[in-house]
């Protein structure tokens, strides 16, 4: 299956699709789980398909230095390492590179680095990075950018920019394989100027879906929602586009309506390992000593294999007892909820009725906040 992508329906911004990529047909709008390391952490492949995801995140960065790409290539790719047929993004490694602050060196040639997990030191070039997720296999793949830190200044800004579209065309230049679709990281900062110059300099290359990076890391929501809004005006309408480790449903709501495809987060997972659950009441934390005897499911709304079959008392039960049956418990029931929720929303775009289905949710978020 080569890549294509087919805007099926579409009201005001927002857009349902079918993105296929060479493994898997991908419904959009859509959530990818993230599996850092190859894993989504606590779940199997074969659960996460039960659940109905058809992509998911993996990371050049951790994958590279454990345990090798070249090493995963021998075995066969990642999709053959981790059993997982459908489709699979990496992202570059560049935030993690980014969040290595205290560890890194960065240059117009690429970012030289140690190991958070053993001190050695690498350099990341663009071609290096395209090398790496060339080993790996996996369907999209991303180019080195350089994520600037929030607040910076607008020399920083625009050094990032210049950077990150030098990046891009190398990484282009550097593709290898024809079954791998490469994607441009958009940067920027939160100057909507920066960001329209980028792309405009991005698109003169030439890619087949556009990303938005360097956010979530500090700002605002309301300047990030406008950063999203305004760049959903210049994005071609013909292809995908997706928004970087962004996760809070409220906020993917508003992305979808400005225009987003695609969307990563670690919130559903990294959540339910501390306790929280997401509801169709608002968020639950499962360790509080008011559910020790409540027999009720985690949301009486879902009908997740979870809620079909264990009681807030028993999740709290394995929690507090550090089991680890309960982080898997925890994650699945988020992940269905994430899940569930895209779904409705493409639903309700090809049926018509997203405004409605808008306005409904944004009532609901706002009376959680509000409570």
């Amino acid at each position: 299956m080569s890549f294509e992508f087919q805007i099926i329906a579409q009201q005001g911004g927002a857009r349902a699709g079918l993105l296929k990529t060479p493994h898997y047909q991908v419904q959009t709008p859509a959530f990818m789980p993230v599996g850092t390391q190859g894993t989504v952490k606590a779940m199997s492949p074969e659960e996460l398909k039960e659940i109905g995801y058809e992509l998911i995140l993996a990371n050049a960065y951790h994958l590279y230095l454990r345990p090798g790409s070249r090493l995963i290539a021998q075995l066969g790719g990642l999709h053959k390492f981790i059993n997982w047929e459908r489709a699979i993004l990496t992202d570059s490694g560049g935030f993690q590179v980014y969040s290595l602050a205290e560890l890194r060196k960065l240059s117009d040639e690429g970012v030289e680095f140690q190991s958070h997990i053993d001190g050695s030191k690498h350099f990341f070039s663009p071609e290096k990075v395209m090398e790496i997720q060339q080993e790996l296999g996996a369907d999209l793949i991303m180019p080195l950018d350089d994520c600037p830190p929030y607040p910076a200044d607008e020399a920083r800004l625009r050094d990032s920019v210049r950077r990150t579209v030098e990046w891009a065309k190398r990484s282009k230049e550097a593709k290898a394989r024809p079954d791998q679709v490469l994607f441009a990281i958009i940067q920027g900062g939160m100057d909507l100027e920066l960001r329209r110059e980028c792309f405009e300099q991005l698109y003169q290359i030439g890619f087949s879906g556009y990303a938005l990076g360097g956010l979530a890391v500090g700002e605002e929501r309301e300047i990030r929602q406008e950063v999203v809004w305004e760049m959903c005006e210049f994005l071609p309408q013909e292809l995908p586009r997706y928004l970087m480790g962004v996760g809070p449903l409220e906020e993917c709501l508003e992305a979808i309506r400005a225009g987003i495809d695609l969307f990563d987060c670690v919130l559903p997972t990294r959540n339910a390992r501390n306790g929280q659950l997401f509801t169709s009441q608002g968020t639950l934390s499962i360790k509080k000593a008011e559910f020790a005897r409540d027999p009720n499911p985690p949301d009486p709304e879902c009908d997740c294999y979870v809620c079909q079959n264990y009681s807030r008392a028993y999740l709290r039960h394995l929690y507090v007892s550090g089991e680890i049956l309960g982080i898997r418990l925890n994650t699945w029931h988020n992940l269905y909820y994430f899940k569930r929720f895209f779904t409705q929303v493409r639903q309700a775009i090809l049926s018509g009725g997203f405004e409605e289905f808008y306005r409904s949710w944004k009532n609901k978020f706002k009376e959680r906040e509000d409570a």
